[in-house]
């Protein structure tokens, strides 16, 4: 009877303590995370989610696997207000200033970077649908590059000093205190995902400095093609050993509103629990998020409303909070919620131009 008796008293003890162990676990607190945040509706929102969820004892309790976080990029926790987003202003650079390409652009791609500056300097108005024909026109403006070229033109853009700022570049553009989030999310258990409207090797490329993996960046796609695969498709081809991976002019997919849903869908195959943006283009994916049937839910949408510290309209922006809270979405104020956005030592300057 002994020789049974060392592994019964081994389940034993592993019954009394084993599941009871998470009930035990003192989960990471958000006053220990969210330090660049005043007190606010949305901070504190996002705590009582966060704080249910991962409690085993609450009826809303969901499992690590399951806590699926959706960030879009622009306008949520990168700037896009310097002075338009990060994309566009890399195509206006690259077709109408960059040596080695600007005499080589098509017509149809001068024009979109042209639109582009006419926006940024004189105000005047893009075309509608200009996102879908701004698309087509960077898939054409990049062809041919290697993806570890591309990836070096961006962080070399990247690397310059934002326009209408001191002490910044673009690509230390993050708002601090949404990367607090990161944080506090990553303490709790949760996944989270970029899942942005601007091209997918471009979001990899800003967000490497921030330690996400590139495997959790959805955005905007582009055809690619192996180095020698010419026009034949890949079905039919075998990729050799020394070739490498090149960009197409052939545009896959935008990833904004329904699309992002659809990708989130194909990408993560699970429906997220949190969702985090700050334009009608993320209405979507909250609403996919707000609409999973197995888990307690929520939606923050952030809002530019602060002139002193960023290139922002807080009348608009107050419009907009409006509407987000009647969609049923926790809205952040950049202004009253912050209580820095870039971190020390940066200001908001006037915009330049050459």
């Amino acid at each position: 009877m002994k020789r049974f008796l060392f592994p019964f008293v081994i389940i034993v003890f592993g019954v009394l303590t084993g599941c009871t162990k998470d009930e035990n676990v003192v989960q990471p607190s958000a006053k220990d995370y969210l330090t660049l945040w005043n007190t606010c509706e949305a901070a504190t929102a996002l705590q009582t989610y966060v704080e249910d969820v991962t409690n085993p004892s609450s009826k809303n309790f969901i499992k690590k696997e399951d806590r699926i976080a959706t960030f879009d990029m622009d306008g949520t926790f990168v700037g896009e207000l310097y002075p338009t987003y990060f994309e566009y202003n890399l195509l206006e650079e690259r077709v109408l200033e960059d040596a080695s390409y600007k005499d080589k652009a098509p017509e149809d791609v001068k024009e979109t970077a042209q639109e582009i500056r006419d926006f940024v300097r004189d105000g005047k108005p893009l075309p509608s649908h200009f996102d879908m024909k701004h698309a087509r026109a960077a898939a054409k403006a990049y062809a041919g590059m290697t993806l570890a070229e591309f990836d070096a033109y961006v962080k070399a853009y990247a690397a310059k000093p934002a326009n209408g700022f001191k002490g910044m570049t673009f690509g230390q553009g993050f708002y601090k205190p949404m990367l607090q989030v990161f944080d506090y999310l990553k303490a709790n258990g949760f996944t989270f995902y970029v899942v942005s409207g601007s091209d997918r090797f471009i979001c990899r490329a800003l967000v490497e400095a921030l330690g996400i993996e590139p495997n959790r960046v959805i955005g905007m796609d582009v055809k690619l093609r192996s180095t020698k695969q010419g026009t034949e498709e890949g079905v039919n081809y075998t990729m050799e050993k020394a070739e490498n991976l090149i960009r197409t002019d052939e545009l896959i997919i935008k990833n904004l509103k329904t699309n992002k849903v659809l990708q989130i869908s194909q990408e993560i195959g699970k429906v997220p629990v949190l969702s985090f943006g700050n334009s009608s283009g993320d209405c979507a994916m909250h609403n996919y998020c707000l609409s999973n049937p197995n888990y307690k839910t929520a939606a923050f949408m952030l809002i530019a409303d602060d002139e002193a510290r960023d290139h922002a309209n807080r009348e608009k922006a107050l419009a907009l909070a409006e509407k987000w809270r009647e969609a049923g979405y926790h809205v952040i104020s950049m202004r009253d919620d912050f209580k820095t956005i870039y971190g020390d030592g940066v200001e908001k300057t006037d915009f330049t131009f050459k």
